[in-house]
């Protein structure tokens, strides 16, 4: 893919959500495929795929639960973070990171480091001071968060299947203070 623009990352409206149902899928299946722990398991379609942004992140966002975020590279849509505000009472201060993901042609373009830049700043101004979020333990997400300054707060063994093969494998859990 050519990357002769810069990303352009904007937060995603609730009246614009379903014209961007089928790119959103696809970005989903696409990193499912090449073996992102985010939550799915092979096989996985993009009816499933589908199912999962309208029946669980479009309600979210339209409630004002969660902010969804979209990496778009020469006018495509390639990526895509969410911001879970939604918490119980006793944690209004923070947000978690939720399915970070960029569409495989379009990795090693600066769009995951520029996604979770943005997120930080909208969370900064609902003011957020603490973010957290979860990732597969050594998977490369893991050296991303840490390159932007999250700090490992533990790991998990076992918790999560691997998305093609019955194996389990260690979850890590990390925070990055915004003050």
């Amino acid at each position: 893919m050519s990357t002769t623009s810069s990303p352009i990352i904007r937060q995603l409206t609730g009246a614009e959500l379903s014209q961007h149902l089928e790119t959103l899928s696809q970005i989903l299946v696409q990193t499912v495929a090449a073996g992102a722990s985010v939550g799915f398991i092979m096989p996985f379609t993009s009816t499933d795929a589908g199912a999962f942004w309208q029946d669980r992140v479009f309600p979210a966002v339209e409630r004002g639960d969660a902010l969804l975020f979209g990496a778009f590279l020469e006018g495509k849509l390639q990526g895509t973070v969410q911001l879970v505000i939604a918490l119980p009472p006793n944690q209004p201060h923070r947000g978690d990171v939720a399915k970070l993901l960029v569409h495989p042609e379009a990795r090693r373009a600066g769009l995951g480091r520029a996604l979770m830049l943005r997120l930080e700043e909208e969370a900064r101004r609902l003011g957020k001071v603490l973010l957290v979020l979860d990732t597969r333990s050594g998977d490369p997400s893991q050296r991303l968060y840490e390159g932007l300054g999250y700090q490992v707060a533990g790991s998990i063994p076992g918790f999560c299947r691997n998305p093609r093969t019955e194996t389990y494998e260690a979850t890590t859990y990390l925070y990055k203070s915004l003050n």
